[in-house]
């Protein structure tokens, strides 16, 4: 039978270990690689600090290398009995290797086993994150261009306001997630620091390299007080997740914008019948359940940071059972944004435009700013031109001359794509 790395020679009740393990196990198979990779790190510095021979080293890098071989395989696995993925990766290299295997984990606690994996695993997780925005990014800023030319109802308060086009509302969303990118940049910069060599919070009495380890790693930085570096256990978390509800928001956000858009009372958009589902009764139903079910995926995606608000409130310095929990509700959420983000892109690439929507006559009071704003530069004052354009409407006199001249940043007819590109590029270049 398996032993814990706790093991002080008696067995806890069934009960008691089924219930605080749960589903642990499973989550543990995503830190697997990097808990190989954390250990490769620290006992290459053991051996530095003489609590590792070099054949010991030696052995100890080949059976930990012949692990990871065997997780990119698919080959690995928790066995019953045994606690986790730290305990299993011990476990194995004891039954191959003998006594060296049980002294990997000198100078070091799970707890900062565990956070040196979430740190290396939440690096990873944001960067791929970060990649999967930057293509919904370029999708939208190439659909921005595409249709900068083609008109459509600009909405305050759901009532029409002023000229608005598709490049302006493609462009707009694509600027917004380089601010929502700028989160997922700073969750990034926590994760990179290292906490190994902090142990249960601590120290440790050995002379450990700490410098050593976090260059072996590619972390950016250490986390240089112990018990700072074991607080980040749940900070860490929470600042992903922060990150991720905000790229949720967007996403979200634009989702609910074409499954309006698309709805017939205002026909802007559309999508091949094979991206649509239908009614058990209605023949004539074109539904956009994708958009729907990513708006509220995306919606429950923002519900995270609160639920690791909650859980980590008040906690008092130090390490605590309740972090664990943290797996289980963000593990999900980095595989959820992924997906959902790989999905708005693939929609993206079959939405339809309808390029003549301001043809019909309930449109034409968009105009009324444009046709007071063109009395403006002929001369008139602002508030005799707003009179009158304002009277006609009053009369049911209105005829809008339908020419809208926008040459300012940002505006219609000057989308800044390339100046938008090069904000997203500074924020991209801080994953270097």
């Amino acid at each position: 039978m398996a032993t814990k790395l706790w093991d002080k020679g008696f067995e806890p009740d069934k009960m008691i270990e089924e219930y605080t393990v749960g589903n642990d196990r499973e989550l543990d198979m995503r830190l697997a690689r990097y808990d190989v990779q954390g250990s490769l790190a620290h006992i290459a510095m053991l051996e530095t600090i003489g609590l590792l021979t070099a054949g010991e080293l030696e052995k100890l890098t080949a059976g930990l290398k012949e692990i990871a071989a065997e997780i990119e395989a698919g080959r690995f696995e928790i066995e019953p009995g045994t606690e986790d993925v730290h305990s299993q990766v011990e476990l194995m290299l004891t039954r191959r290797l003998g006594d060296a295997g049980k002294k990997i984990h000198s100078g070091r606690s799970r707890n900062d086993q565990v956070l040196v994996d979430l740190k290396l695993f939440l690096r990873d997780e944001l960067r791929q994150t970060a990649e999967a925005v930057k293509t919904v990014f370029d999708r939208l800023q190439t659909l921005s261009e595409q249709y900068k030319e083609i008109l459509m109802p600009g909405y305050t308060h759901l009532q029409i306001a002023m000229p608005s086009s598709f490049g302006l509302w493609f462009g707009a969303y694509a600027e917004t997630l380089v601010d929502d990118m700028r989160l997922i940049a700073a969750a990034w910069h926590i994760a990179n620091q290292n906490p190994l060599g902090s142990a249960a919070g601590y120290g440790s009495s050995f002379p450990l390299d700490r410098e050593m380890t976090t260059r072996l790693l590619g972390f950016e930085a250490l986390h240089y007080n112990v018990v700072a570096a074991q607080m980040s256990r749940g900070k860490s978390e929470r600042t992903a997740a922060n990150a991720i509800a905000a790229v949720a928001a967007t996403i979200g956000r634009l989702a609910m914008d074409i499954c309006l858009f698309m709805s017939q009372n205002f026909g802007f958009v559309s999508l091949p019948d094979n991206l649509t589902t239908g009614s058990s009764i209605m023949p004539h139903k074109k539904n956009p359940d994708v958009f729907e079910i990513m708006r509220g995926r995306c919606n429950r995606l923002q519900s995270v940071p609160n639920e690791i608000a909650l859980l980590t409130a008040n906690l008092p310095v130090g390490y605590h059972r309740d972090m664990q929990l943290l797996k289980d509700i963000l593990f999900p959420a980095t595989t959820e944004i992924k997906r959902t983000l790989s999905m708005c892109d693939f929609m993206l690439a079959h939405l339809k435009v309808n390029t003549d929507i301001l043809d019909e006559r309930k449109y034409d009071y968009l105009f009324t700013v444009e046709d007071v704003n063109r009395l403006v530069l002929a001369g008139v004052p602002f508030r005799e031109a707003y009179k009158q354009v304002g009277m006609a409407v009053q009369r049911g006199e209105y005829h809008p001359t339908r020419e809208v001249h926008h040459t300012h940043e940002g505006s219609i007819g000057n989308l800044c794509t390339a100046q938008i590109r090069r904000k997203m590029e500074r924020v991209m270049s801080e994953f270097e």
